[in-house]
């Protein structure tokens, strides 16, 4: 493991530590003021690695590299939000939106006919989704998996919204088998959207790689 990766999983590590904190105070109308706590140490844990993974195996230029783990501080703290508040605060989601569209001109590993192909089908997809499982996805979703689908493109972007959907099947099998939820419960997608994203991009097949 190199310098970078280590530093890189160290900043990661430190932003999920930081997100997770700022989740529980912000924004204030609904927050918890929880202590650090157990979610504080795998957010850190998850955000350290995922971060590490990324850096070790892009071959893109570094400022390329570079632009998606910015991408990746935005989402990590959309979903620490999510997973505290159940919201996904357009002050982050809007400027993640934003620096996406802004890269997919200047993007190596996606063309851009194949990002905006990405995004859109995400947000078809996930729109329909959301009609038959009502109650089951938010409009902060929607407005998420854009970014998602501008990153990864197509067809990558459905790497990343099946590995969600398992991971948040999964996930929600073993909180109800445990009782910490019940069958009407809410529980936040964000997070396993950006999980599901972080997925594609670390194993699929040359998702960090030039390919024009």
């Amino acid at each position: 493991m190199t310098f970078v990766t280590l530093a890189v999983a160290a900043v990661f590590a430190v932003i999920g530590a930081a997100a997770e904190r700022l989740a529980s105070v912000w924004p204030p109308d609904e927050a918890s003021r929880r202590p650090p706590g157990p979610r504080t140490v795998v957010l850190a844990a998850l955000s350290g690695a995922s971060g590490a993974a990324i850096a070790a195996i892009s071959t893109l230029p570094w400022w390329a590299t570079a632009m998606y783990l910015v991408l990746l501080a935005l989402m990590v703290l959309l979903a620490a939000t999510d997973l505290e508040q159940r919201r996904l605060p357009h002050i982050v989601l809007d400027p993640l939106i934003v620096l996406a569209l802004l890269f997919v001109p200047f993007n190596p590993a996606v063309a851009p006919i194949d990002a905006i192909l990405g995004a859109t089908a995400a947000v078809a997809f996930l729109g329909a989704l959301a009609l038959v499982i009502r109650g089951g996805l938010a409009v902060g979703d929607l407005y998420l998996v854009a970014p998602i689908g501008l990153m990864l493109g197509w067809p990558a972007i459905f790497t990343a919204l099946f590995a969600a959907a398992f991971l948040a099947a999964g996930t929600s099998l073993v909180l109800l088998a445990s009782r910490r939820v019940g069958m009407r419960s809410y529980i936040p997608f964000g997070p396993f959207l950006v999980a599901g994203a972080v997925i594609a991009l670390v194993l699929g097949n040359g998702a960090l790689a030039v390919v024009r």
